[in-house]
């Protein structure tokens, strides 16, 4: 197998049209070693200086302005379609600004990981990670290739052919340090809970998750001058996403990143550039201390909006009273020059924020679910074996556990969905189970638009009524004639969520529910959840969403199942671990 360069330099062959940066694309991930640019400052290794950007008729930018330093950890943050996107791939040299300048240290190296990993097959994960630093990876692939040729009975023939072409392959691999680098990148799949069959199988097979954690590998291997990240928080479970963290913490280069997790921004960035009606305002500090300062600006500008709607209000009423009176002729005319003068003061942008009400559920037994002597497993693999559990009325279960623990299994077994090899479970009585899985968005009926499904699971509602649901979850104006088969994952997410809601049941069982939610859209809903008066089961790997919802945690680990009243903040303070095995820093 042949690897390209990660390279390209302006003036080499096959640099042209490289929108004058030059560029390598493989698996979701861009590596640029970018032309020399002259720059103003020695600090700051990326600058926007006012950029203008608009797509067709919609205006993203207007003299924007923002810049990188080294070492810093920047969260990049705007509402959905404000063009964050657009930002990494100005700076990635993808798109060009139609007008101001995008400015990069010379020869810096920039890892840009984005959501579009693209197809991967013919290599191990483990190959595919290490083919982001070189040829490397090629020969460890092809040391792969004649290691089974040569246990090949049909290929006996061969063997001396094979065995001086292993030697001479083997030589050049352990000269380019190929055998710490594989291991380096064992160590980083593995951070991101890859087992060794994983990383040693074909990463073709694995699912769009998974290869987007192997994208992401690449990058985090490369130690590249600056990492531009999109949302790289999204697909990993908590295990990974705390080492992630700390992983980010320790990296020495430039970081600007999006997450939809408050806290993993929270404990990685140090400033915020935030995209608002076409300008970038950069903050310091983290990410609910941007939020504090924003609400303060706010509330600055509303002040100073009114003062000045005040004195025009009563500027024109003067003029009003007395414009038809010669003897203040002068004073009216001297007011209609100072008010033609002024700068008008504009009200503050507020962002559209819609509250969910629930409807008070049904109240239900106070025995709500109950797990007695469980064994459930898969093949040889057992996950519970004698799992006793009592849920009762208006207790929040949090359920932790490594990849594999079986906290989807226990979640499809209190639904039905699977069924215990022995032992019971039972559901109360005048219990009204509502279940939100992944694959509960593969159920949506591709050719309805979003109102149509919303109509078809509640007829009797009004379409006013489904109107204003469908905006709590983030669907206004024409998304509502969406026909569901063109939604985003997270727009599926949204819409399932609608549904299950609406007419709540009194027992929610949620796997990972914020997965693919906006920060906005989960502000709304750990807010409507926390009024839920109902019972709740349910795997997350948000650490805002565990610590407001929870009030017990059930902890799935290898040495058994224990379980702790108290919630998930009680949680970490008792055990000293964000999550099972796994020691903060650590």
């Amino acid at each position: 197998m042949k690897t390209p360069s990660n390279t390209l330099q302006k003036n080499e062959p096959g640099a042209q049209g490289a929108s004058k940066n030059s560029i390598a694309i493989r698996f979701g991930l861009w590596l640029l070693a970018l032309p020399r640019a002259s720059t103003a400052s020695t600090d700051l290794m990326i600058r926007l200086d006012n950029i203008s950007k608009q797509h067709g008729h919609q205006i993203l930018f207007i003299d924007a302005s923002m810049g990188l330093q080294k070492g810093e950890k920047a969260g990049l943050v705007g509402p959905n379609g404000a063009g964050k996107t657009t930002v990494f791939r100005m700076i990635a040299g993808e798109e060009q600004p139609d007008d101001g300048q995008v400015t990069v240290d010379p020869g810096m190296t920039i890892g840009y990981f984005s959501q579009d990993v693209g197809e991967m097959s013919g290599m191990s994960a483990v190959a595919a990670v290490m083919d982001g630093v070189g040829p490397v990876s090629a020969l460890a692939t092809e040391m792969a290739e004649l290691e089974a040729a040569m246990v090949d009975p049909e290929r006996a023939g061969d063997m001396d052919v094979l065995v001086e072409r292993y030697g001479e392959v083997q030589a050049r691999f352990e000269e380019l340090d190929g055998y710490a680098l594989d291991a380096r990148a064992r160590e980083v799949l593995a951070g991101l809970s890859f087992s060794q069959e994983r990383m040693d199988g074909d990463v073709g097979l694995l699912s769009g998750g998974w290869k987007m954690r192997v994208a992401l590998a690449r990058i985090l291997l490369m130690r590249p001058d600056a990492m531009l990240l999109d949302e790289p928080s999204n697909h990993l479970d908590l295990e990974s996403l705390i080492w992630l963290e700390d992983f980010l913490k320790k990296y020495d280069g430039a970081l600007l990143m999006t997450s939809h997790d408050r806290e993993f921004m929270n404990r990685i960035i140090g400033k915020v550039v935030e995209i608002d009606g076409g300008s970038l305002t950069t903050y310091s500090g983290d990410f609910d201390f941007y939020e504090q300062q924003r609400a303060l600006g706010e509330r600055q500008r509303q002040a100073q909006f009114e003062r000045q709607q005040a004195m025009l209000a009563k500027e024109l009423k003067f003029i009003e009273r007395f414009k038809a009176r010669a003897s203040h002729a002068a004073q009216v005319q001297s007011r209609v020059k100072k008010l033609d003068k002024i700068e008008r003061v504009e009200p503050p942008r507020r962002r559209q924020s819609v509250q969910f009400e629930f409807r008070s559920p049904p109240r239900s037994g106070d025995d709500v679910a109950s797990f007695k002597n469980v064994h459930k497993g898969y093949g040889s693999q057992p996950i519970y074996a004698g799992l006793d559990l009592r849920v009762r009325r208006k207790e929040r279960w949090c359920v932790l556990g490594a990849n594999g623990a079986g906290k989807s299994t226990l979640l499809k077994l209190v639904a039905g969905a699977t069924e215990p090899d022995q032992g019971t479970v039972i559901v109360g009585s005048s219990v009204r189970m509502g279940y939100f899985a992944q694959h509960s968005m593969d159920l949506l009926d591709g050719d309805d638009t979003v109102f149509e499904s919303l109509d078809g699971s509640f007829p009797q509602a009004g379409q006013a009524a489904l109107r204003a649901l469908a905006g709590c979850f983030g669907f206004s104006g024409d998304d509502i004639e969406k026909p569901c088969r063109v939604l985003s994952g997270g727009e599926k997410a949204r819409l399932v969520m609608a549904k299950m809601l609406f007419d709540p049941p009194n027992f929610l069982v949620l796997d990972e529910p914020t997965n693919h939610l906006d920060m906005a859209t989960k502000e709304m809903l750990v807010a409507a959840l926390a009024e839920f008066e109902g019972t709740m089961l349910f795997v997350s790997h948000d650490r805002h969403f565990l610590a407001k919802l929870s009030n017990r945690v059930l902890e799935l680990t290898p040495d058994g199942v224990h379980q702790y009243g108290g919630g998930y903040t009680e949680y970490v303070a008792r055990t000293g671990q964000e999550a099972p095995g796994l020691h903060p820093g650590g």
